[in-house]
């Protein structure tokens, strides 16, 4: 079973990974022809680039040098053509192990803002947590995003997910979610960059080690080591009520709570999508 564990461990895996995606011909290096056994850069090309010597840059990957500078964690996230998703996720991985650490809490919402986020009205809106837990959402969110799968709670209420959950293991995401795969890897890449950020996080481990467990995609997307923080986009469904829904998103990140997010959604004025979101909320559907 994969399990993220933090430290140099993880900082050698994300190095061979960013490097096996990249070509010689990408980052100007000339092979002459020559045949290579190997699939993306070779570690002395990637040492060659960052201006290290190749001995360094291997016992880096080996997890046998704990002291890279923040000029040559720079210097490789250039010859790695990293994003600055991924450059911080390398600075993440390269910091000193935090043993014994807690972690601070991530479900502490404030009012204020919960009751923001249920007054919402343009579109769904949702607080999220690095764990992908549902913190506050409003009632259009809770009519797209539970209309595959029953989450009435005691009260008769829809009771928040974790929506890394219900994507990996509700029988109905697939059928919910048009892009499932991408939408998948997308949230794989924002837990790695999660996990690498707060590598104490038990909650957070537990919930990898849960998918890991139960998904096979999950197991072969977490061994890419790709991370991602995607902050906007389309987001396309299919609700069993009103059909195919085209959603434009934003995610927000709170100053004071950097680990919690606002995403928030709207259809384009007029468009069969806002008509779809307004019998939802009529309860025509």
């Amino acid at each position: 079973m994969q399990r993220f564990t933090g430290g140099q461990g993880e900082l050698g895996s994300f190095l061979q990974s960013a490097r096996s995606r990249l070509s010689p011909e990408e980052v100007g290096l000339n092979t002459h022809g020559k045949r290579r056994r190997v699939t993306g850069l070779r570690r002395e090309e990637v040492a060659q680039l960052a201006g290290v010597s190749v001995n360094y840059y291997t016992r880096l990957e080996q997890g046998q040098n704990r002291n890279a500078s923040p000029e040559v964690l720079d210097a490789l996230a250039t010859a790695l053509r990293l994003r600055p998703d991924e450059r911080a996720h390398l600075i993440d991985l390269a910091r000193s192990p935090r043993a014994g650490r807690m972690e601070s809490p991530t479900d502490q919402v404030r009012p204020s803002l919960a009751r923001m986020i249920r007054s919402f009205e343009s579109g769904p809106a949702v607080l999220l947590d690095r764990q992908t837990k549902v913190l506050a959402w409003n009632r259009l969110a809770t009519m797209v995003f539970t209309g595959y799968i029953d989450l009435t709670g005691d009260d008769g209420e829809p009771q928040p997910p974790c929506l890394a959950r219900l994507l990996f293991c509700a029988p109905g995401a697939r059928q919910l979610y048009l892009e499932w795969m991408e939408e998948a890897a997308d949230l794989v890449g924002y837990l790695r960059l999660m996990a690498g950020r707060y590598p104490a996080d038990v909650e957070l481990a537990e919930l990898i080690a849960e998918l890991d467990a139960s998904s096979p995609e999950f197991r072969a997307l977490w061994s890419e080591h790709r991370v991602w923080d995607k902050s906007h986009g389309i987001r396309h469904l299919n609700h069993p009520k009103v059909g195919p829904l085209a959603l434009s998103y934003e995610t927000l990140r709170l100053p004071e709570a950097p680990d919690q997010v606002i995403v928030l959604y709207q259809a384009e004025p007029g468009s069969p999508t806002s008509d779809a979101l307004n019998s939802l909320l009529a309860g025509d559907a």
